[in-house]
């Protein structure tokens, strides 16, 4: 089936039981939409793996296609790992010398060897499309105006490869050699696993965050940009989170950016829109987002996630009116496509 030249979707999770999944997945198909996101946790690959090569499955037979989420496998985002119970000497430290409780060192090789083995199960259950789901380096908001930023991370490992790179001893203050080093880290780890995804014959995406210090965030999304097997680049411009006083404006000018970079390194892309923590009686602020995201060339649109995220603490204030209004979103610039195209027809054989 020829991919549409718009594409909508929406992220899945929250239910391992193919009998309700069957139902959601008709309801998602019902709304026109062309991606699910299903989320693979280590607990899914331990627990669920069958069940979730019947989920992609019901997924892909109601006409959809599936990302597959890489949800918490080293930390967050998304559900907690096993990985460092196995590997505790894998743990990521902040610069203030304690151990992150629950995130994995990206130059860790027995994580990238996890991380390795976590695709051949992917590809195994039927996985096409990996979506690497918000990297980043965890950074602790400061607590006043001009406190030093505590950074991650400066683990044994990664000082002794700082040392080995910079000839000098890995600073405990974020400066411009440490970002370097942690966008070098992320380079490499990406470099390495889409390589791998790639020979298993997947398609790559990935997801960014909006905010600084973070390793890679919109603002430097251009530095793993250059891999030649990442596919498709996008960013998630959460308003709600964000607190912006204008939506429309506020997406727009996120999804540009992310657009531009994509055209730039010839890439796919993938926007996000917010439809969880969404606030009893904003919720049409999602059409105009969703329309500010296409306005600004967006083509693939997904919202995070089905049913106003109801599965989950950070659901919407009235998931049921959230989803509501996210369909009519999606469906409002999928009439739009539609009335484009065939403008294009009209003026083309039209004198």
């Amino acid at each position: 089936m020829a991919k549409r030249s718009l594409q909508t979707g929406v992220a899945y999770h929250g239910n391992r039981m193919p009998s309700h999944v069957r139902a959601d997945m008709r309801e998602i198909a019902r709304a026109d939409m062309d991606i699910v996101v299903h989320m693979f946790s280590h607990t899914d690959w331990e627990r669920h793996k069958t069940v979730m090569k019947d989920i992609f499955a019901i997924t892909e037979d109601a006409g959809m296609e599936v990302w597959v989420d890489n949800w918490g496998i080293g930390g967050a985002p998304g559900d907690k790992s096993h990985f460092l119970s196995y590997h505790p000497d894998a743990h990521m430290y902040n610069s203030d010398g304690t151990m992150h409780p629950f995130q994995v060192c990206l130059n860790s090789p027995e994580y990238r060897q996890f991380v390795k083995d976590w695709i051949d199960a992917v590809a195994e259950i039927g996985g096409k499309t990996v979506f690497w789901d918000e990297p980043f380096f965890p950074t602790p908001a400061p607590k006043y105006p001009g406190e030093p930023v505590v950074y991650t991370c400066r683990c044994p490992r990664c000082q002794k490869m700082f040392e080995e790179r910079y000839g000098k001893p890995m600073p405990t203050l974020l400066c411009p050699e440490v970002d370097e080093f942690r966008s070098e880290t992320l380079l490499d780890y990406f470099g390495e696993i889409t390589s791998y995804s790639a020979a298993n014959g997947m398609y790559n995406a990935v997801c960014v965050m909006l905010k600084p210090h973070y390793g890679i965030s919109l603002d430097t999304l251009d530095r793993i940009c250059s891999l030649p097997h990442l596919d498709n680049v996008g960013c998630d411009p959460y308003w709600y989170s964000a607190k912006a006083e204008d939506p429309y404006g506020f997406v727009y000018e996120k999804t540009k950016k992310n657009m531009q970079i994509a055209r730039d390194y010839k890439k796919d892309h993938n926007v996000w829109i917010q439809t969880y923590h969404v606030p009893a009686g904003r919720e049409e602020e999602i059409i105009e987002a969703t329309a500010a995201a296409y306005d600004a060339g967006a083509r693939t649109l997904l919202a995070w996630g089905f049913n106003g995220s109801e599965s989950n603490d950070y659901r919407a204030a009235n998931p049921e009116r959230t989803w509501d209004i996210t369909v009519e979103a999606m469906r409002r610039i999928r009439a739009e496509e539609r009335d484009r195209h065939v403008a294009a027809k009209r003026a083309q054989f039209m004198v």
